[in-house]
């Protein structure tokens, strides 16, 4: 394991111990009881001059506002003139934000370390838990999917009306882990092989899942099925970078994260069928055989199809996939990220509405490319 990946599990591990909150109050269900009533509170945001240094992930709505999602100071909305700063006090469940998600109707979705808040452009609602799930599967397109903390290994549905809160299936493999790293050898090892760290929905409508250590999986509204080879997995002791991105590129094939791709679905008598098949794909980013930049942090893909690979702290790398299987010839670009002379630490990247790509960072805000650079967001 490189010292880029055990620097960077070393770090979200440190947050992952925030998320207990979510767990708990969904554990003490039991099945008869009433659904808790949804806590709204309408307090306004606080109109700030600058994003905060702390800004992880980008989002932008239907309306076309940005939306920064902080791990440490809520969230910004930013509407090309004014910058509104939300956090407890303005109804957020918790000050740190780990996803940010639209519904059809345009409602904002939070997920949060205590919990989801919906924001509905006047007030924030902390979204309960249905009592009676019963472990309810399903796959509707309007459905909203969201991770449920870091290390429980369990994952959310939210259909508008009810949050289900829902178990992965028992697979061989996540018995085999759990059976070979027991408690009482590995005390600090507090997540689940399930715990989901990325989600994603490909042009089918299916959702995909990719985990801590059992790789990725699809959810295509009947069976989980997993993809466990070994360069998505991460069966062993130390550190783990998991499943933190999934992609479709435009010619079908699928990445996780490293350096392999993927062509998911084969055909059967006319049926497209789930029959995975991996491929040769982009290798370490820098071309070196010793190199770590075989896995990454994030990836998008631009209006022409090329996709950007968001790294720790090697900056960012584009990539022209068709290209490559075009020619032969690989076709890579890299773009170094600074705060000075200084590499920052990435942790996502995003593309906006209108094709331009933007960057969440620990420590040094919001980066916009300005079709050459990365640059620091100041509106």
């Amino acid at each position: 394991m490189t010292l880029n990946t055990i620097l960077l599990f070393s770090i979200l591990m440190i947050f992952s111990s925030c998320n207990g909150q979510n767990n708990s109050s969904a554990s003490n269900s039991t099945g008869n009881e009433q659904d808790p009533i949804p806590i709204v509170i309408g307090t306004k945001g606080d109109t700030v001059k600058e994003l905060g240094n702390n800004i992880m992930l980008v989002f932008q709505d239907k309306k076309n506002n940005y939306w920064f999602g902080s791990w440490l100071d809520g969230a910004y909305r930013y509407d090309g003139k004014t910058i509104l700063h939300f956090t407890t006090k303005s109804g957020l469940c918790h000050n740190r934000i780990d996803e940010i998600k639209e519904d059809k109707s345009g409602n904002i979705y939070f997920n949060t370390s205590g919990g989801i808040s919906k924001f509905d452009g006047q007030s924030f609602t902390t979204l309960s838990i249905t009592s009676n799930s019963n472990n309810e599967w399903k796959l509707e397109p309007d459905d909203l999917w969201f991770r449920c903390g870091w290390d429980s290994g369990l994952v959310y549905r939210y259909d508008g009306k009810f949050l289900h809160r829902l178990t992965f299936p028992d697979t061989k493999l996540g018995n085999e882990f759990m059976e070979s790293h027991p408690p009482s050898k590995y005390p600090n090892m507090k997540a689940s092989p399930y715990s989901v760290y990325s989600i994603y929905k490909d042009t089918k409508g299916n959702v995909w899942f990719g985990t801590a250590v059992l790789g990725a999986c699809r959810y295509d509204g009947k069976s989980v099925d997993w993809i466990s080879e070994v360069d998505v997995t991460e069966l062993h002791e130390g550190p783990s970078n998991g499943v933190r991105s999934i992609i479709e590129d435009k010619d079908g094939y699928f990445w996780f994260n490293t350096w392999y791709r993927y062509n998911i679905y084969g055909n059967n008598q006319g049926k497209t069928v789930f029959k995975y098949k991996r491929e040769k794909g982009i290798g370490s980013l820098d071309g070196k055989k010793d190199g770590d930049l075989h896995e990454y942090m994030s990836i998008a893909k631009d209006n022409n199809n090329e996709l950007w690979i968001a790294t720790y702290r090697t900056g960012v790398w584009r990539y022209d996939p068709s290209a490559e299987l075009r020619t032969g010839s690989k076709n890579i670009t890299h773009y170094p990220v600074k705060n000075g002379f200084k590499d920052i630490t990435i942790f996502s990247i995003y593309k906006d509405n209108n094709g331009d790509l933007w960057l969440g960072t620990h420590e040094t805000g919001a980066y916009k490319f300005n079709g050459k650079t990365f640059e620091r967001f100041k509106p």
